[in-house]
């Protein structure tokens, strides 16, 4: 039988893998928003930024560590059951990656209709 502080070593986990997958600048607004609560206000006024920037930070860290955190071998730390209950899959798990074409359709008016033509 083999007992561990599964709890604790999670918080470790997840406090290591983020200093070693975010830069010194990333990481301190990691811990400034989410490992001491701040919200924006006072994270920007700490750091200095103003908040679009802050903001943008904000969501390129949560692309960095979710990608971290579930391609992470042997154990992923999301989803927290393949974590806790150590299951193990011989499958390689892929992060989702969003397609990077972006189709945009500009708004128009409607085309007057053309001489001789009726209107619908």
């Amino acid at each position: 039988m083999i007992w561990g502080r599964k709890d604790e070593e999670y918080v470790t986990d997840f406090c290591n893998v983020s200093r070693r997958a975010l830069t010194e600048e990333e990481h301190k607004i990691f811990r400034y928003h989410y490992l001491l609560g701040g919200d924006w206000k006072l994270c920007c006024r700490k750091l200095k930024m103003d908040r679009g920037n802050f903001f943008h930070a904000v969501y390129r860290i949560e692309q960095k560590l979710g990608r971290a955190y579930r391609e992470l071998k042997p154990y992923s730390l999301y989803p927290l059951n393949e974590y806790f209950n150590s299951t193990y899959s011989e499958e390689p798990v892929r992060a989702f990656e969003a397609p990077n074409v972006v189709t945009i359709r500009p708004v128009r008016p409607p085309l007057a209709p053309a001489p001789g033509q009726k209107a619908a």
